[in-house]
């Protein structure tokens, strides 16, 4: 087991990280606990999409410079690293900070599919993967998880969700296939929105503005607006399924909206574990790094003594259809998943461009996942995959054009 306190005395030399995405929300979390962990950790490749001018700010502030950086997008403007070398754009970019030599461990904080190809790349090269890119998992599970198994790579969740699920199986039996045997299901829990108590007739009148202030959680505007129409909790619900190789049928949400317990695990006897904390992205960054060991930190605990009740709910499918549809695509599975996460990504920036409403994201995600099934895949490829993805999002102002037709 590694000692990764960076209080202990260690004579082995750092950990190597290479840091994808290190600009978002979870990329830029990643950097603050990786400073809270101290040299026990270096980050030896850094990588974003395109702000080269963040991931310059990034790589002047580590205490030894990364040997590599990358720009995932290719279409990135050209730009120069701190010693005035070009900094390498594109999938091969990424790939190449993913498999570099002196890289244990892979934090994939991307977005989209700019995560498949380093991802993959990093599970073929044996790399330990902490994994924050929804769309690998619900565009690429299958790929992804059967690549994992084969090359005995353990996928670590940085999800809360998901890392809240992971740490409650911890010490549980577990077969030589990855499944539970003794879980009778997973309970993913949910904040439930902004919106939550808002009546039916009212989620009409939603604007960004106001879909943009969750309750308890800071994150980008993207996944900010997924929980507000429950998306998220349908792309976590296929995660799950794809990390923990569980049958759709035994994975739950549940509406709790303190934001305390992340997730449950219910047993086939009944009993029911959890992980509870604050709501801070750090905790379970921390342990996707750290694990198995726990280091120390200064983050926020709950002060159970101010804590006051824990409610729950069961979804409201019919006010949030977001959710429904995330489990039908799941269900179906092949490229069901991907048009799902595509056409979602495509209607929450039409909403956050005021391009139509709160209420045309479930009504598009929809249309685009019927007008898909005659051509679907049950077993995709990554070519495949991505076709599919990049049709998904050209079909969607098609059917918005239709919509107010």
């Amino acid at each position: 087991m590694l000692r990764l306190d960076s209080t202990t005395q260690d004579s082995r030399p750092p950990v190597g990280v290479a840091l994808l995405g290190c600009t978002g929300s979870i990329g830029t979390q990643t950097l603050e606990v990786l400073r809270g962990l101290g040299a026990g950790y270096r980050i030896v490749t850094l990588a974003a999409g395109h702000d080269a001018a963040g991931l310059l700010v990034a790589a002047a502030a580590l205490p030894i410079a990364p040997e590599l950086l990358a720009l995932g997008d290719a279409g990135a403007p050209a730009a120069t690293d701190l010693q005035g070398h070009p900094i390498p754009r594109g999938a091969a970019a990424l790939v190449a900070c993913a498999t570099h030599p002196a890289v244990d461990l892979v934090v994939v904080a991307t977005s989209g599919q700019a995560g498949f190809a380093p991802t993959l790349a990093a599970i073929a090269a044996g790399k330990a993967i902490a994994l924050a890119n929804k769309e690998v998992l619900v565009m690429a599970g299958e790929l992804v998880t059967t690549a994992a198994r084969q090359a005995g790579v353990l996928l670590r969740p940085i999800d809360s969700e998901h890392s809240a699920i992971w740490q409650s199986l911890q010490g549980e039996t577990v077969r030589d296939t990855n499944t539970y045997p003794e879980v009778e299901r997973l309970i993913i829990t949910a904040s439930g929105g902004p919106f939550r108590t808002w009546p039916a007739d009212k989620l009409g009148e939603v604007t960004p503005a106001l879909a943009l202030k969750h309750p308890n959680w800071d994150m980008g505007a993207k996944i900010t607006v997924d929980s507000a129409t429950l998306a998220n909790k349908g792309l976590e619900v296929i995660e799950a399924h794809w990390l923990f190789d569980m049958p759709f049928e035994q994975i739950s949400v549940l509406i709790h909206p303190q934001s305390i317990i992340h997730s449950m695990v219910e047993f086939r006897d009944g009993a029911i574990k959890a992980q509870l904390g604050v709501p801070d992205m750090r905790v379970p960054i921390q342990y996707a790094l750290t694990w198995p060991a726990r280091a120390a930190n200064t983050f926020p605990r709950i002060q159970w003594e101010a804590l006051r009740q824990l409610d729950f709910a069961a979804p409201d499918l019919e006010r949030f259809p977001c959710l429904r549809l995330a489990w039908e695509a799941g269900r179906q599975g092949g490229t069901f998943p991907t048009v799902l996460a595509a056409a979602d990504e495509e209607a929450v920036l039409g909403f956050l461009q005021e391009r139509w409403g709160f209420l045309d994201i479930p009504r598009i995600i929809e249309t685009t996942l019927a007008d898909h099934a005659p051509a679907a895949t049950p077993h995709p490829d990554l070519d495949t995959i991505q076709d599919v993805d990049a049709w998904a999002r050209r079909h969607v102002p098609d059917v918005a054009a239709r919509r107010k037709a």
